[in-house]
C-alpha cells in the first residue's frame, strides 16, 4: 500500500493562500504545515527562503513577499505577536486631529516596545489588559485592529491628560467621554470644556 505525501510545496503554499495572511511566525507555519520536527521545519524554511518562495524578516518571522511590499501597519501588528491595535498619534494624524507626523507607527499592546522593520519604526505602548482587550472604540480595518479617533484620544489622555490636540474642532468629545467611561479611564472634564 502506498502513502501519498500531502505536505508538498504546492500544498503548503495553498494552505498559506487560503488563510490570506502575508506574514507568519515560525510556530504559525509549523502548525499550518503540520511539521513537528524542528530540524525539518528550519530546513524547509531555509530552502523556501533561498528559492524566493518566502522572505525572512528576522529569525522566526517570515513573509510571502518582500518586506517593502507589506503594509507597514500589518507588519507592525504581526511583529508584536500578541493582541495589539494601531492607535494614538498614528490614528490622530491620519484623521487630522494632530498635525505633526511622527517618525514611527504607534500601537498599543501588552508590551512596551520600540523596534524597526525595514524602513519603518514602531512604538508600542503597554496598556493594562483590562483596557487593552476592551473593544470600545476598536474597529477592524484591512484585517487588523485599529482605534477610532475617540478611542485614540481616550488612550492618549489616559497616558497624558495634558496632551495637546491641534484641531479640537474635529474631536467628538461626547464620544471620548463615553469611551473613557466604558474603559474605566479617569474622566478629563477640563478637556471636554475646551471643545
Amino acid at each position: 500500500m502506498s502513502t501519498v505525501k500531502i505536505n508538498t510545496t504546492s500544498e503548503r503554499f495553498s494552505r498559506l493562500a487560503r488563510i490570506g495572511e502575508e506574514v507568519f511566525h515560525i510556530r504559525d507555519l509549523a502548525n499550518l504545515w503540520e511539521i513537528r520536527d524542528k530540524n525539518n521545519l528550519h530546513t524547509t524554511l531555509k530552502r523556501y527562503a533561498q528559492k524566493g518562495l518566502l522572505f525572512r524578516i528576522y529569525r522566526g518571522f517570515y513573509a510571502i513577499k518582500p518586506l517593502e511590499q507589506i503594509e507597514p501597519w500589518i507588519l507592525g501588528i504581526k511583529a508584536v505577536h500578541s493582541f495589539a491595535y494601531i492607535g494614538t498619534e498614528t490614528i490622530l494624524f491620519r484623521d487630522g486631529i494632530i498635525n505633526q507626523k511622527l517618525n514611527f507607527i504607534t500601537m498599543l499592546s501588552s508590551k512596551s516596545k520600540n523596534f524597526t522593520l525595514g524602513n519603518n519604526f514602531y512604538s508600542s505602548r503597554q496598556l493594562d489588559d483590562k483596557y487593552l482587550y476592551n473593544p470600545a472604540g476598536i474597529i477592524k480595518e484591512n484585517n487588523i485592529q485599529i482605534s477610532t479617533a475617540p478611542r485614540a484620544i481616550a488612550d492618549l489622555l489616559y497616558f497624558n491628560p495634558q496632551y495637546y490636540f491641534d484641531n479640537n474642532s474635529l474631536i467628538n468629545w461626547p464620544e471620548v467621554k463615553k469611551i473613557q467611561k466604558l474603559l474605566g479611564y479617569p474622566a478629563t472634564p477640563k478637556r471636554y470644556a475646551s471643545s
